[in-house]
């Protein structure tokens, strides 16, 4: 367009020139050795102009002619080496989308078209071609060779410092990334590489000082910069902390959380070095800034527990002050429920706890929920309902990086070595649960809430001594015939019968009998056994029975004590006295429990409890009475 424009000029100024000499006419005379020669001006002028013309001509006809084997020469090179570029061109595209055998046809061509030694490109096409060719030692040779090339030397370096991370050679790939980060510290994969490898080593003298190197590079923008100086800083005090070195670690995470106010480690290591110096206001001053901003579980644990002498209420007392500082969240509430529930205040625990359910409903806040039931009512109906809650409930947020979760933050991440690399989020492997919107997990909340089962009314029994209900106890059984009806009498069965009594029972084998009772039975909560004649006074009042005389026989050795399924003795001598008075009057009872038992079973108890025949029941009765102990409802 330029020369355009050039040729748009001259061909101007030509015109205005000869127009110019047209207005002023004149002639010219030239007298040239005896010779004159007359010409008008226009004519003089144009033949000058003609003549430079053919004198230019001329001389490119003749300069093209003597460079004409020159130019023909260049020409066909220019046409190979276009052929060339053409085909390494080709031959890199196939490269990337990993064709080696496009790749390696055009390697091949261009090396016959093109000069390896004036086209670096062709040794990074050729190391291409063999790594998707999966030639990887030939690959390394390329790129130590390419090492040695002023021109391709950072190339060489990532792609052997890549192959060494591929064989987990880390000793190699971090001389590589040393040896480029030295070299050239502006390349962002080196700096980031040998930061990594510096901070896994716990140099952290050494990462800052190659950081500052990437500031004044300008590798990271000031924002970046920062942030990674704030993590290594962080790391630093963390390691200062553990070896004592509170000042140290004081200067470096006040520093850290200057940088990076949204830190939440450097925040925390800042104020536990503060604590440690007893400057519980700044400490505490740090954590309240960093808790408005995104409240988080860990601020709230180092801030309840900030000194370790205070008591559980005491703690209750800092949970409710970051309560008031971000009213509503579901950590803020979480936070006021985990220390009501150490301070025993249960009533508030329940109600902090289920109001975060309904913030946001997590598999943690229905554990809370489980731990304040069972410390609080102990009913394990209503642990279960809480625990299965947490089972299908969305998972809570971890230190997670590059899919490993961890406890702790950590500046550098185990998998890949990469700084600054913890999040705190749903860790990967568990999103897969189920994924709700906010109205969603709110109903669930509430659909929760209401299916809680009330409190079971229940006796609280000795943990090795567990309530079981009592076995049907029949002293001397009766005749069919004779039965009268049964009555029911306080929520006992008491069925009179007659005194005739049945076929003496068998004795039971002396093989299956177990040791005799101890002489101070456990006391066991039961039902009163009481008789409904009116002429029997109550149990409590009646006198006790007068002992058996010397020289009456021994009694007969008790049979061996019910036990139910766990293998435990069930005590009946609290009946067994009770209806043995009654039988001292001429009264004989058949009593079973409250949720009664037909006739067959109670009389096959009765047979196996103790036969009737035996001249020692009322002596054992007599001798079993006073030692035995049983409350009165």
């Amino acid at each position: 367009m330029i020369r355009l424009f050039i040729y748009i000029a001259i061909v101007l100024v030509l015109g205005f020139g000869f127009a110019w000499l047209a207005d002023r006419p004149g002639d010219l005379v030239i007298t040239w050795q005896g010779q004159r020669i007359e010409m008008s001006l226009m004519v003089a002028v144009t033949a000058i102009v003609v003549l430079v013309a053919v004198i230019m001509i001329g001389w490119w006809l003749l300069r093209s002619i003597i460079a004409s084997p020159h130019l023909v020469s260049r020409y066909f090179r220019a046409r190979k080496r276009d052929r060339g570029y053409q085909a390494l061109s080709t031959g890199l595209i196939a490269a990337g989308a990993g064709d080696a055998a496009t790749a390696r046809k055009m390697t091949q061509r261009t090396m016959g078209l093109l000069s390896s030694d004036q086209e670096p490109l062709i040794h990074v096409l050729d190391a291409q071609t063999a790594l998707i060719e999966g030639k990887n030692d030939a690959a390394r040779t390329k790129f130590e060779a390419m090492v040695e090339d002023p021109e391709t030397r950072e190339y060489g370096l990532r792609g052997l410092y890549l192959e060494a991370r591929r064989l987990g050679a880390n000793e190699a790939a971090r001389h590589y990334a040393e040896e480029a980060a030295e070299k050239a510290p502006h390349l962002p994969w080196a700096a980031e590489a040998a930061l990594g490898f510096r901070s896994a080593e716990g140099a952290w003298d050494d990462a800052i000082r190659l950081l500052e190197k990437q500031r004044v590079a300008r590798v990271l923008d000031k924002a970046g910069a920062d942030r990674k100086k704030a993590v290594l800083l962080t790391a630093r005090a963390m390691d200062k902390l553990e070896q004592g070195d509170v000042a140290g670690a004081r200067t470096d995470g006040v520093e850290a959380n200057r940088l990076a106010p949204d830190l939440v480690p450097a925040a925390l290591i800042a104020a536990q070095a503060l604590y440690r110096e007893n400057s519980l206001r700044k400490g505490s001053r740090i954590l309240e800034k960093i808790w408005r901003n995104d409240p988080h579980p860990d601020v709230a644990e180092t801030y309840i527990r900030a000194r370790p002498g205070d008591s559980t209420h005491d703690r209750l007392k800092r949970a409710q002050k970051l309560e008031s500082l971000k009213r509503n969240h579901v950590e803020s509430l979480y936070a006021v429920a985990r220390a009501a529930l150490d301070a025993q205040e249960f009533k508030l625990a329940r109600e902090k706890a289920e109001a975060a359910v309904r913030v946001r409903a997590s598999e943690g806040i229905f554990l809370l929920l489980a731990d304040i039931e069972e410390a609080d009512t102990g009913d394990q109906g209503r642990v279960r309902h809480w625990l299965a809650q947490a089972v299908r409930a969305p998972r809570d947020a971890a230190w997670t990086a590059d899919g490993f979760v961890a406890e702790h933050w950590a500046p550098v991440s185990p998998v890949t070595g990469r700084l600054d690399a913890f999040e705190w989020k749903v860790p990967v492997e568990q999103i897969a649960g189920p994924v709700e919107d906010g109205d969603a997990s709110r109903n669930d909340a509430e659909q929760a809430l209401k299916s809680l089962p009330p409190v079971a009314v229940h006796v609280k029994e000795q943990p090795d001594e567990p309530a079981v209900a009592e076995p049907v106890i029949d002293v001397e059984p009766a005749p069919a015939s004779q039965e009268e009806p049964a009555k029911d009498v306080g929520g006992t069965q008491v069925r009179e019968v007659s005194e005739t009594p049945e076929p003496p029972a068998q004795e039971p084998a002396a093989d299956t009998q177990e040791e005799p009772k101890k002489a101070e039975p456990e006391i066991i909560d039961a039902e009163v056994i009481e008789t409904t004649e009116a002429k029997s006074p109550d149990i409590a009042d009646e006198p006790s029975e007068p002992e058996a005389p010397k020289d009456e026989p021994e009694p007969a050795p008790q049979p061996a004590a019910e036990t139910n399924g766990r293998g435990e003795e069930i005590e009946s001598v609290k009946k067994e006295a009770a209806v043995e008075k009654a039988a001292s009057k001429g009264e004989t009872h058949i009593v079973t429990d409250a949720v009664g038992m037909d006739k067959d079973k109670a009389r096959e108890a009765a047979f196996l409890a103790k036969p009737p025949d035996d001249p020692g029941v009322k002596e054992d009765a007599a001798e079993e009475e006073p030692k035995s102990r049983f409350r009165l409802f």
